[in-house]
């Protein structure tokens, strides 16, 4: 998500998923990787509800956030956090929902 609308390209992200893989004892063949992320972006990007989309650039994917579900989950959205829902509420403290360290037993 942090690339936006723009999307990332397939050889940045392929370059990510090598540096993730590639330790100190073992490093993947990168064209094999390279390879492997277009295959899975192409496969993944086809149907209008997939979580992955073409962007109007050439090789560049992006979360497809209007028509996948499990897209949207992903996003964090502040905007409604920031907006009291009840614009009366606005003067009184909020009401403490944090739970309490220690146990209360009942009589």
């Amino acid at each position: 998500m942090d690339v936006g609308e723009r999307g990332i390209s397939v050889k940045k992200l392929a370059k990510h998923v090598y540096n993730h893989y590639c330790t100190f004892f073992f490093q993947p063949d990168f064209q094999e990787i390279h390879r492997y992320t277009q295959r899975y972006l192409h496969s993944h990007s086809r149907t209008p509800n997939a979580i992955i989309e073409h962007t109007e650039k050439r090789g560049c994917y992006r979360l497809n956030t209007r028509n996948s579900k499990d897209a949207r989950q992903l996003v964090l959205d502040f905007r409604h956090a920031a907006s009291p829902e009840d614009p009366s509420d606005e003067g009184k403290p909020a009401p403490d929902l944090s739970l309490s360290l220690f146990f209360q037993e009942e009589l």
